[in-house]
């Protein structure tokens, strides 16, 4: 027997082990219809699904976030039941169809048969068909040598090679039927097609078997899913918003950084404007943090095998590493990370608890592998470079020390225009390394600080890394996608690899604490996240040209540039457009490159000393004198205003 708290009716009930959500439901005599699945003890189940274990459930309804996992995954199903039917059963293997953030997925074969995207509307409709007809999903399990003969059968050989590798010895093995059609799944599954909500497919692209290059290439076919056709026209309304403000499109168009295959997928070279960018990002960052208190370094890109050895990344980490390098019978690794260079700068002498905490800071360049396939323009690159910062402090420290990085992050992102966050706090998982009682320190240091903010967060029970427990901090941009951006990190490992230590008061040696974070991230990728959340207009103190010049006639000119050397006096970046084009045009491609201010100068402006000022986002221009416009964008500057 099981005994079942059902926190909807906040009553405990005893059953029979293996009875379903759906044999509960029918007890219940139809008091909770709207029922799509559960939550069992924290996990996701479907109404098919026999409990097994006493514990908490909650029923799932479609107001209910997680419901949105038994929707996408039921019809990834319902996709690879269309794909059956359209392209005839023998002819259509099927890998895996998992659920995304939005969405649904299904990695699928097909003999003879290349999609594309225009074959997507006819297998929508087919799905269509499926839903309206209702079929009732069922759930049954088969012994293993059983199952494995079933595919057999099928010859859906990717089936049997999940039961072969992924499903231990002894576990169920659970498959789901809708119609004809049967697949090896673990749900959750909606209770019957119909009652799917609303889908689109939106891509088609290539996915290696289990992303080995070796394996043969599959056919991933992207869907979207919502409970409602708002919510799915909201969402794709946000895409088509998306694409407007790629980054890589707009990274070209204002010549801000080239990613080339001449030179290798993922690293990026930043030309003159993007540097430009990036060199604001970078002094205001070590600017803030001089202030604060931290010590700047600068560590080298390769490192001895013995060093990466010791951190423990050779055992852990290497398949992100690249390979090793001998140079004069010596092994040496490009840097993933800077942490053992920040570590062996702190053990470069004795530390007394009197020099505590040391805040050790470095936009540190890191490099590790990705697949060609994940790449993704600066969002997901190869080579990028880490605001990296390593506290080093006692235990009556860690406190102060959380709350203050904690703050900094935010008041960090708050200034380029971030005012929407998402935080989460993952603690200990099952497997750690460190004493409990560093654990309860870091953990609860952790917490107070994010209490004192004011803001809401979530606790991912069991999430920490195995060396200790983390704050993420996500940002939402101008259309509401979230970003992973700040990481408050401690770290009980490297500290003990390295024999860390002080002399405390008591002149006996003390394990300090170690706190890793970073405010970006990743340098690269954060501007990606600016271009997109500002759709390239970017902050006037970030953009790489402030102000364009335009002179009416070639008679305009000597002024014109009277007008720039008053501007480059005051540090403000400034272009001349000295083009034999119509005033228009140049107005056009200046508006195209999205610069903030033109200064429009014509025989009035001559005259009077002034500039007609045309501002980004405003009808008409405004007439000032230099001095003016000067004091008003240094202002503006200063005050790091968007306009």
């Amino acid at each position: 027997m099981i005994e079942i708290f059902i926190e909807d009716l906040n009553q405990k009930f005893t059953f029979n082990e293996g009875i379903t959500l759906k044999d509960i439901l029918k007890n219940l005599n139809g008091k909770f219809k709207d029922v799509v699945g559960g939550k069992l003890n924290g996990e996701i189940i479907d109404i098919h699904t026999p409990i097994n274990q006493s514990g908490n459930l909650k029923f799932l309804k479609k107001e209910d976030k997680e419901s949105l996992e038994i929707l996408r995954h039921s019809l990834a199903h319902i996709m690879a039941q269309a794909l059956k039917e359209i392209y005839g059963d023998e002819n259509v293997h099927l890998g895996i169809g998992p659920t995304t953030e939005h969405g649904f997925y299904y990695d699928v074969e097909i003999e003879g048969k290349r999609l594309t995207d225009e074959d997507l509307p006819q297998i929508e409709e087919k799905m269509k068909e499926i839903v309206k007809k209702g079929y009732q999903i069922e759930r049954f399990e088969l012994p293993r040598e059983e199952a494995i003969k079933f595919f057999e059968n099928k010859k859906e050989i990717y089936k049997i090679d999940i039961i072969k590798h992924n499903i231990p010895e002894g576990e169920p093995i659970s498959l789901y039927k809708q119609g004809d059609f049967v697949d090896l799944c673990r749900g959750p599954h909606l209770p019957s097609t119909d009652k799917a909500g609303a889908f689109k497919l939106i891509s088609v692209s290539g996915a290696y078997w289990r992303g080995k290059e070796t394996n043969p290439m599959l056919q991933r076919i992207y869907g979207v899913a919502f409970w409602s056709e708002k919510e799915l026209k909201d969402y794709l309304n946000m895409l088509e918003e998306a694409k407007k403000r790629d980054h890589r499109k707009i990274g070209k168009d204002l010549e801000l950084f080239l990613i080339d295959e001449e030179i290798g997928g993922g690293l990026a070279i930043w030309l003159p404007k993007g540097a430009i960018i990036r060199k604001e990002i970078e002094d205001a960052w070590k600017k803030e943090h001089l202030k604060r208190g931290y010590q700047l370094v600068y560590t080298p890109h390769v490192g001895k095998e013995q060093l990466w050895q010791t951190s423990g990344h050779l055992s852990f980490y290497q398949e992100n590493m690249y390979p090793r390098m001998q140079i004069e019978d010596e092994g040496y690794y490009v840097k993933p990370m800077n942490c053992p260079f920040h570590v062996e700068i702190y053990k470069s002498k004795q530390r007394s608890y009197k020099e505590l905490p040391i805040r050790l800071a470095e936009l540190g360049t890191v490099y590790r592998y990705e697949r060609s396939g994940a790449l993704h323009g600066l969002m997901r690159v190869r080579g990028f470079t880490q605001d990296d910062a390593h506290i080093i402090c006692r235990e009556d420290q860690v406190e102060d020390e959380i709350r203050e990085v904690l703050n900094l992050a935010l008041n960090t992102l708050k200034s380029y225009g971030f005012d929407e966050f998402e935080v989460y706090l993952s603690t200990k998982p099952e497997k750690y390394v460190g004493d409990d009682k560093m654990w309860e320190v870091a953990e609860n240091s952790l917490r107070k600080a994010i209490e004192s903010t004011g803001l809401d967060y979530k606790i991912d029970e069991g999430g920490g890394a195995f060396y200790g427990p983390k704050i993420d901090v996500k940002i939402k941009d101008a259309i509401g996608r979230l970003w992973q951006c700040s990481t408050i990190q401690f770290d009980f490992n490297l500290p003990e690899r390295f024999d860390m230590y002080y002399i405390g008061e008591d002149n006996q040696k003390h394990r300090p604490y170690m706190i890793h974070r970073a405010i970006f991230g990743s340098i690269e990728r954060f501007i990606g996240v600016l271009i997109e959340h500002y759709a390239g207009f970017l902050p006037v103190w970030l953009s790489p040209v402030q102000v364009k010049i335009i002179p009416i006639a070639d008679k305009h000119l000597e002024y014109a540039e009277t007008v720039k050397q008053k501007l480059l006096e005051n540090d403000i970046r400034v272009e001349l457009d000295d083009r034999n084009e119509r005033m228009n045009k140049k107005i056009r491609d200046a508006e195209l490159q999205k610069i903030p201010f033109m200064l429009v100068v014509g025989d009035k402006e001559v005259e009077t000393g002034t500039v007609a000022v045309r501002e980004k986002g405003k009808q008409g221009s405004q007439t000032l004198s230099i001095d003016e416009f000067v004091s008003k964008i240094k202002e503006i500057i200063s005050n790091k205003h968007t306009l």
